[in-house]
């Protein structure tokens, strides 16, 4: 007799917000932002980052704009149900977000492979995503480790992949633990794809 175990499976959250009914706000201060946003507009610039981000010069957005303050609050409540399912132990402390930005890709815009170093959860809300837009890819932890592994059948299960992408919808959120490597493929679109990005630590 012979058995497959799974072990140590890699936990993607996801969930469609329709119930978030300012997400037309959202956009707008996004699209603001990506005008007005001098600071990070030249922090792109000095980067190379494709389109604009508010990564590198805003901190305090739900201050900013009430929307995103309605969005956090959300936004918690979905972290708090994906600890749940992770199992965390979080010994009397709690999971808070300390960070949040906007991401404007253009077409032709991309977001190299990357982690959220520092962090616990990560995660996106999507607010604009044109017919032609990237999905977003997610990769293998394993990579570094698979050595002479061959690569997987074209049509190989989907949790048997070594690359994953999620095709988002305005008001899809996906959360995955921050040292989950992913990366945004070029925007095919003609149209912006716009996003809130963010980052939980355990405090």
């Amino acid at each position: 007799m012979s058995e497959i175990l799974s072990l140590f499976p890699t936990r993607i959250y996801r969930a469609e917000l329709a119930e978030f009914e300012q997400i037309d706000e959202i956009r707008s201060a996004c699209e603001v932002l990506a005008i007005d946003d001098e600071a990070g507009l030249k922090w792109c610039r000095k980067n190379g980052y494709p389109g604009y981000t508010s990564y590198a010069s805003l901190n305090d957005l739900p201050w900013r704009f009430p929307a995103f303050k309605t969005l956090a609050k959300v936004i918690d409540k979905h972290v708090a149900a994906f600890a749940k399912v992770l199992e965390f132990d979080l010994g009397g402390g709690k999971l808070e977000m300390d960070s949040l930005w906007v991401n404007v890709l253009p077409e032709g815009g991309f977001h190299a492979a990357h982690i959220h170093p520092h962090s616990v959860i990560s995660g996106t809300f999507y607010v604009s995503i044109p017919k032609g837009a990237s999905a977003l890819r997610l990769e293998d932890p394993r990579h570094a480790m698979m050595m002479a592994s061959p690569p997987r059948k074209a049509k190989a299960a989907q949790d048997n992949q070594a690359f994953v992408s999620l095709a988002p919808q305005p008001g899809t959120l996906l959360l995955w633990e921050s040292w989950l490597r992913h990366d945004v493929p070029v925007n095919r679109s003609a149209d912006e794809r716009v996003s809130v990005s963010f980052n939980y630590n355990w405090v």
